[in-house]
């Protein structure tokens, strides 16, 4: 009994404190007292601790308003280490978002802390910024813009997360507590590059209405980046570009004569695609290719080889489909440059197609546009029909049929040169039918007995 008549003095205390100061209304109070008369001392403590609180947030008064008056701050979290209450501060947690039946990866960014207004009832709005600190100078994490693409990609713009937090209800707003005012999705943010980042958030508090900076927080934050960056695919595209020079040049030697022509084709290819991303003096930049074109040259013309199979694992890694196509049209070209094409470049474009793991229909597609069958010094079935000698008869019969069927519907096109290469490709088309279908072949056992 004694017990419960301490506790009610100390609550009637901290009743009168809390009416005088008006930090707290009169009905979260009662709910306080309410709680305590059905609980007891449990209770009591709890009570003073959130009571201490509000005599130094004043919570914003009797109401929350904007996006800060939506946050459960029985949910927040508390601050693992003493802030200095009377500056705002920030800090940074992953998080994960549910969105659409799908959990999506986020940052969290808490802030807590001080904001001085000028005015009371101030309209304010939260903007969040991002950077790079890995590398030595800042870089700004990205995003991309969804309208206003360019032919060289996506285009990208630094990120900036704004929302409106409402009115501020005094002209010195205090939040003692962390309060979550922002989830980035991080499917959204496009870092420098892969690997271990090192990044600086930067929280700021804005008038509304004039723009003016209220409050300012700053923090770091390390984040294990698993997607390659922008200035990660920046790199890859001048490698990309370079390897696939390279790739070119095997193409025009591979029948042993790199003809001057193609070695033309490939330059102006070079010098178009490659010049115009650097960044350092046009004549400079010139002088430099010029001087790598024509020792890439002499060491072709020398005889020797590259590791064109070494080249396409790389690619495979640092280069998307599409510029892989656009690396299998250039070589295609060169291959058409000296007016035909020998069964060696042939034979390297297919392995190419191989190894860069490109459609092999759409190759085909390609190879018939660029190097039509009159080109071709040597018929090669396999790859300008795109049948195999593991195809079954059946699967072989079909797909020769679909063939007959495309070319002979291009007889009597008004291009002379089409109706020229579908008079060729069908007699091509028999000729296969004729050796993958027609043709009996021994079985095994039979094969044996004849040579006894």
């Amino acid at each position: 009994m004694g017990v419960l008549l301490v506790s009610v003095s100390v609550l009637l205390a901290a009743s009168a404190a809390v009416i005088f100061s008006g930090l707290v209304d009169r009905y979260r109070f009662a709910r306080f007292v309410d709680h305590l008369k059905r609980a007891g001392l449990h209770y009591l403590s709890k009570a003073l601790e959130l009571l201490e609180c509000a005599k130094l947030s004043g919570a914003f008064g009797r109401r929350r308003t904007g996006m800060l008056s939506n946050i459960d701050s029985d949910r927040v979290p508390q601050s693992p280490a003493p802030v200095d209450i009377r500056v705002l501060n920030c800090r940074v947690q992953r998080a994960t978002l549910k969105e659409e039946n799908r959990l999506v990866d986020a940052f969290s960014v808490d802030i807590c802390g001080s904001i001085h207004t000028s005015i009371a009832a101030c309209q304010a709005t939260l903007k969040v910024t991002i950077l790079d600190l890995t590398d030595g100078s800042p870089r700004a994490v990205q995003t991309q813009i969804k309208q206003g693409a360019t032919a060289g990609g996506p285009a990208l713009s630094p990120f900036c997360h704004k929302a409106d937090l409402g009115k501020l209800p005094h002209q010195v707003t205090i939040l003692s507590d962390w309060t979550a005012v922002a989830q980035l999705r991080l499917d959204k943010l496009l870092f420098p590059r892969k690997g271990s980042r090192n990044l600086q958030f930067d929280a700021s508090v804005l008038s509304a209405g004039t723009g003016q900076e209220l409050a300012h927080a700053r923090c770091r934050f390390d984040y294990e980046n698993p997607d390659v960056g922008y200035a990660d695919l920046e790199d890859n595209a001048e490698r990309t570009k370079v390897l696939a020079v390279a790739l070119a040049f095997a193409v025009g030697a591979a029948d042993g004569d790199l003809h001057d022509c193609e070695i033309d084709l490939i330059k102006n290819w070079a010098r178009d695609n490659i010049l115009d991303t650097c960044e350092q003096a046009p004549d400079q930049d010139e002088a430099k290719l010029e001087k790598a074109l024509s020792k890439t040259v002499a060491f072709f013309r020398a005889g020797n080889k590259l590791d064109s199979y070494g080249m396409c694992m790389e690619l495979l890694d640092i280069a998307p489909v599409a510029q892989r196509y656009d690396i299998l049209e250039l070589c295609l070209y060169v291959a058409r440059a000296s007016g035909s094409v020998a069964a060696e470049e042939l034979a390297i474009l297919k392995d190419l197609a191989i190894s860069l793991d490109v459609d092999l229909e759409k190759f085909r597609a390609m190879l018939e546009k660029v190097l039509p069958i009159e080109m071709h010094q040597v018929k090669d079935i396999e790859t300008v029909l795109g049948i195999t000698s593991d195809m079954g008869r059946e699967k072989a019969r079909r797909h020769l049929n679909r063939e007959y069927s495309k070319w002979n519907s291009r007889v009597t096109n008004a291009d002379p040169g089409i109706q020229s290469q579908a008079d060729q490709m069908l007699k091509l088309i028999t000729e296969a039918r004729s050796q993958y279908i027609c043709e009996q072949r021994v079985p095994r056992e039979d094969a044996k007995a004849s040579k006894r």
